[in-house]
């Protein structure tokens, strides 16, 4: 299980999961197990910070190490 802020970061853009799942291109489910800590591969996390409005630079404020 890996921490990560996609959920406050999410929520705190009043953003839905299925709103996320859309711009980040990936289904709601992945966006669900996420938000749970399970492990994704780099290029959904890559999706996933670039559709929450951040720069690729700014990873570690989504999914910190």
């Amino acid at each position: 299980m890996q921490q990560n802020h996609v959920r406050e970061i999410r929520e705190s853009l009043l953003m839905s999961k299925a709103e996320l799942a859309r711009k980040a291109d990936v289904s709601p489910l992945t966006i669900t197990r996420i938000e749970r800590g399970c492990p994704c591969r780099m290029e959904t996390m890559r999706k996933i910070i670039l559709a929450l409005g951040f720069q690729l630079a700014d990873r570690g404020k989504v999914f910190p190490e």
